[in-house]
């Protein structure tokens, strides 16, 4: 089954938003995950320019090249991991990310700080720290509990990465009269 790959998909909308796209252009496929598409068969020239302009208008990319599609997957399993995902993970996010993509986590490392200018754990912790502010702002949850439900050692341990990546304390954060989040595609 053919598969394509798809930049700035990094939400449940967007995979409406890309459903939408295929249907639109009448492409068949059976499955749409973020950042990935099983297409039934292989596109056309014809489709394939119709699918990149339509993809275009939505914000989207369709990715042709090998390094730009794996940095596209461990972006999207990290974003779909820590803002879509209810279930913690028990081993560590470079073993996680090898197992569901295949490849030694160090040449996977090493091409993401290349084309990305930052280490995956670098952007681990720009997603958590953006995830940390969402929950913050719901103020549904108690620190601890969000340390918990993010998979930090202690609430000490995620108030320092938060206050490193900031330049304030999540209680800090917290009293702003507007709290600043970024979008996930501005990360």
């Amino acid at each position: 089954m053919p598969l394509i790959y798809i930049k700035n998909m990094v939400c449940p909308r967007c995979i409406v938003a890309v459903k939408d796209a295929l249907d639109q252009k009448e492409i068949g496929f059976t499955s749409v995950e973020l950042g990935k598409v099983n297409l039934k068969e292989y596109l056309s020239v014809n489709q394939k320019k119709n699918l990149v302009n339509i993809l275009a208008t939505k914000g989207f990319e369709l990715l042709e090249n090998h390094s730009a599609s794996l940095i596209s997957q461990i972006k999207a399993l990290i974003v779909s991991q820590i803002h879509h995902s209810d279930k913690l993970i028990h081993v560590n996010f470079s073993t996680f990310l090898s197992q569901e993509i295949g490849q030694e986590y160090t040449s996977m490392s090493r091409l993401f700080s290349q084309v990305e200018g930052i280490t995956i754990e670098k952007y681990i912790t720009q997603q958590k720290t953006e995830k940390v502010k969402e929950l913050l702002i719901y103020d549904e949850l108690s620190l601890s509990e969000i340390a918990d439900k993010l998979n930090y050692s202690s609430m000490a341990y995620l108030s320092s990465q938060f206050k490193k990546e900031t330049g304030m304390t999540p209680t800090e954060f917290k009293k702003q009269a507007k709290p600043h989040r970024k979008g996930l595609d501005e990360i």
